[in-house]
């Protein structure tokens, strides 16, 4: 069993929504490719709202998660991957929704970038993670 610390430490700003620090002592550790908002047939859900495909996006995390017995509480880091920065408050909806099991002390630390493509036209996010089991 893992034994996980979520740290923010003194000398930082208190994080929105995730943790500066994640301390993992973890026997098993899992590994998420980027998910995308596509479907289980591969098509794109959520046309041009950024919202509907994160949504989309962290269900498939979901997906891969429970299929190796984790939920999001497993999560201890994501990455993710936006077209634009401006559409930054629609992604902390849809993140919010999908942590809202985790106690927020317990949040992953995230890392949010802007890229000009991903590997699909009209993609518009892509979530990699990190859990621990």
């Amino acid at each position: 069993m893992s034994e996980i610390k979520y740290i923010n430490p003194a000398g930082l700003e208190t994080p929105p929504g995730y943790s500066h620090i994640v301390d993992v002592r973890a026997s098993r550790l899992i590994f998420l490719s980027g998910q995308a908002a596509l479907d289980a047939h591969g098509e794109l859900v959520g046309g041009s709202d950024l919202e509907a495909q994160a949504d989309q996006a962290f269900h498939n995390v979901s997906q891969a998660l429970a299929s190796v017995g984790c939920t999001a509480a497993n999560l201890v880091k994501l990455t993710v991957f936006v077209r634009d920065m401006n559409t930054l408050a629609a992604y902390r909806r849809a993140r919010d929704r999908f942590l809202k099991s985790v106690e927020p002390a317990a949040a992953p630390a995230i890392t949010l970038v802007e890229v000009s493509r991903l590997f699909a036209d009209g993609l518009l996010i892509e979530i990699e993670g990190v859990a621990a089991a």
